[in-house]
């Protein structure tokens, strides 16, 4: 059995370019973005291991906000998901995984979630 360290960081709410209706194409639309990210796991942590043994959560919470171009039409949401997944792959060889929800707030109409998830595996 291998070992797996997953680090997780959820409900970001980040603006975003994207949409294929009129409506949605002018403005940024609310996206509420999870990430679960598989990592290469040392044999071991002890009570003075360096954050360097695993990742900074502020790097997945920088990919799924501010690593997002601004001014970019994303047209479906999958590519916002695909371009998170590129960055955390190009910040660090330690990712093995990335999946990431996508719930998209303005088109909730009662409190559902609408939205993809995606995962992908380093190549």
């Amino acid at each position: 059995m291998t070992d797996r360290l997953q680090l997780e960081v959820h409900d970001i709410e980040a603006p975003v370019l994207t949409g294929i209706y009129s409506e949605e194409t002018h403005l940024p639309q609310p996206l509420r973005i999870s990430l679960t990210v598989d990592m290469r796991c040392p044999d071991r942590f002890t009570p003075d291991t360096p954050l360097s043994a695993s990742k900074n959560y502020l790097d997945l919470k920088h990919a799924a906000s501010t690593a997002l171009p601004a001014g970019v039409h994303f047209t479906l949401v999958e590519a916002v998901a695909e371009h998170i997944c590129d960055t955390l792959f190009l910040q660090d060889e330690r990712v093995l995984a990335v999946t990431v929800k996508i719930v998209k707030l303005a088109i909730a109409e009662a409190g559902e979630s609408i939205g993809i998830t995606l995962t992908r595996h380093r190549r």
